[in-house]
């Protein structure tokens, strides 16, 4: 193995038909940070942008086979976690991290419980497996308010650090409760001694769906680079909100796709 090796990332996550979230969300904020991506396919969803019309999930053994065959080889520098689906698949998700080649890497959750279009993700069951089984080994868990207050049990009237406080009780070393949600749009970061406010931009004209994978995808892509945990969500901060801001509006009839790449902005700069 050479010193120039590319850092590599593994997403564990569901696939969006659509291309806006999930595993394909992944793989392009991989890219833009500058990582080699990977993948472990949990769920294959059947969705556009106004709905999530059939969720089929992959066998939990299949979900084990995905990550056994890159700890077996590939190696990974970091470990993102999405839409999981069912018990089953979260055990077989926990068992799998502790095989060699993944065992020692920074976990990112992005604890996805309901899509962009207001489809729900996630029942009760699997909210507990997870509650137990994995954000106790994750590194930083990534959820936005509504995702916080649902972990955690608080109401609509806790506040940003309230939320983050309570989900670091529940097991990750670190917390980014995302802003996208409240009206200042600030990030809050929490790892048990510093509490950080990370600010963004509100971008009203741009499109959202897939941000909050985008965020959870380029902070672990950050880790997988040697940055700090905090380091890493500010990062992630400033690759989410250009996403957003460059989103493709113009696709779909419900919420567009972010964009981290920037096409529209790139083609317009090219010479036809």
């Amino acid at each position: 193995m050479t010193s120039d090796r590319v850092p590599t990332v593994l997403s564990i996550a569901g696939s969006d038909s659509g291309g806006g979230a999930g595993i394909q969300a992944d793989l392009k904020a991989f890219a833009r940070v500058g990582v080699h991506g990977m993948t472990a396919i949990t769920a294959i969803t059947a969705q556009n942008t106004r709905a999530v019309e059939k969720v089929e999930l992959v066998s939990p053994n299949l979900v084990f086979c995905q990550i056994l065959a890159i700890a077996e080889d590939m190696r990974a520098d970091a470990i993102k976690i999405g839409m999981l689906g069912s018990p089953e698949i979260i055990d077989a998700v926990a068992v799998g991290l502790a095989y060699a080649g993944v065992a020692l890497a920074p976990v990112v959750i992005d604890p996805v419980m309901v899509a962009e279009s207001g489809a729900a993700l996630i029942d009760n069951e699997t909210k507990e497996a997870l509650v137990a089984y994995l954000l106790p080994r994750s590194d930083v868990a990534t959820p936005n308010i509504p995702e916080a207050q649902a972990l955690t049990g608080l109401g609509k009237d806790a506040s940003q650090e309230e939320l983050a406080r309570g989900v670091l009780e529940l097991g990750p070393k670190a917390v980014v409760v995302t802003g996208g949600h409240s009206d200042a749009v600030v990030d809050v970061f929490y790892d048990g001694q510093e509490l950080v406010e990370i600010p963004g931009e509100r971008h009203p004209d741009g499109a959202a769906h897939g941000s909050g994978c985008t965020h959870s995808s380029s902070l672990a892509a950050y880790l997988a680079l040697g940055r700090s945990p905090l380091a890493a969500a500010v990062g992630a901060r400033e690759v989410t909100s250009e996403a957003v801001r460059d989103g493709l509006r113009e696709i779909g009839w419900g919420p567009g796709p972010v964009d981290v790449f920037g096409l529209t902005r790139n083609r317009a700069a090219t010479p036809n």
